[in-house]
């Protein structure tokens, strides 16, 4: 019987999957996602193959698991820190600062959807809803407050969503990082109207906001 980890059956598997999921992060950064297999996780975690089918099937289940438990840390960070800020535009600075920040660091490769079956990349878009349902309600609520030109929503998700993610953020670091921020950040406020004052403070527009604002995604 393999020695328990913690003080429960519980804990050992929380303790488990912890070392399971930083040696996934080694492996895909040495051998990358086509050559990782369960047996060389398995050894490189310190227990037989057998016992990886534990807790994952195969590698498809163990980085859904890993993708949806880096999502959901991520997302209450993101919430933490736009409860800071309640200025819809200062809340998409805050919102494009993280993503952007998020993207040069995390260890999953952004194309690694190609390499899930179907129904993986059903689930890989369910663990990253939450995130586009945070971005909608700061667009809205820019809109609604005056601080953003209306428009159609799903057009502004998009252009917000592909400024921020993709491989051109990745492995930035320092100066550059902050550089792609910053660039980010005015391309996106320019593109969704937003006036900002000589003191770096949003400005609302002129005129209420109108009724017809938010169309359909």
């Amino acid at each position: 019987m393999p020695r328990i980890i913690g003080g429960s059956l519980g804990e050992h598997r929380e303790q488990m999957r912890s070392r399971i999921f930083s040696a996934f992060t080694d492996l895909l950064e040495t051998s990358g996602y086509d050559a990782l297999t369960l047996a060389d996780l398995a050894s490189r975690v310190g227990v037989g193959r057998t016992a990886m089918y534990n807790y994952y099937s195969d590698k498809e289940s163990l980085l859904l698991d890993y993708t949806a438990d880096v999502t959901e840390r991520y997302l209450g960070s993101l919430q933490r820190e736009l409860a800071q800020v309640p200025n819809p535009v200062d809340q998409l600075r805050t919102y494009i600062r993280m993503q952007i920040e998020e993207f040069a660091t995390q260890h999953v490769p952004v194309n690694m959807a190609a390499a899930l079956s179907e129904e993986g990349r059903r689930d890989m878009r369910a663990h990253v809803m939450p995130l586009f349902g945070t971005l909608r309600g700061i667009l809205e609520a820019g809109i609604a407050e005056r601080y953003l030109l209306p428009g159609d929503i799903g057009l502004m998700l998009q252009l917000v969503s592909g400024t921020v993610s993709g491989r051109w953020t990745a492995e930035l670091r320092g100066d550059d990082l902050d550089l792609a921020v910053e660039e980010a950040t005015g391309f996106v406020l320019r593109g969704l109207g937003a006036r900002i004052g000589k003191d770096g403070r949003p400005r609302r527009l002129p005129g209420p906001a109108r009724q017809d604002a938010f169309e359909p995604a």
